[in-house]
């Protein structure tokens, strides 16, 4: 498995956002923790190639060490099976990750985390 690492393309008083790039399912990537406590407001979009049966998963933990599956404001898992997805993220957690579970030797994404700080 490698660690992809997150990187943030844009930030100011507000907001922020980041991306883990070179998402793929040879190696079934996961992205770095990361901590963001400051924006209550999250949303991911995922964006590249999600080849056959693909998924990302969108994980938190609260220890950095027991990740669970986080879910979208009607209780659906966060598991993307289709590219060009933006999806609101329920859960404040201490740490957020995307970690590929599945795929085949095309799966390679782009995910973008967005925050928002509440006004």
């Amino acid at each position: 498995m490698a660690t992809r690492a997150f990187v943030i393309v844009d930030q100011n008083t507000r907001s922020v956002t980041g991306q883990w790039s070179g998402l793929t399912q040879a190696s079934l990537d996961d992205g770095t923790p990361v901590e963001l406590p400051d924006y209550a407001d999250r949303s991911i979009q995922v964006q590249g190639t999600i080849g056959a049966a693909g998924n990302l998963r969108v994980e938190g933990s609260n220890d950095g060490t027991n990740y669970v599956v986080l879910t979208d404001p009607q209780g659906n898992a966060l598991d993307i099976v289709a590219a060009g997805r933006i999806e609101q993220i329920q859960e404040i957690t201490r740490f957020i990750r995307p970690r590929i579970t599945a795929g085949d030797g095309t799966t390679n994404l782009v995910c973008t985390f967005y925050g928002a700080r509440k006004a």
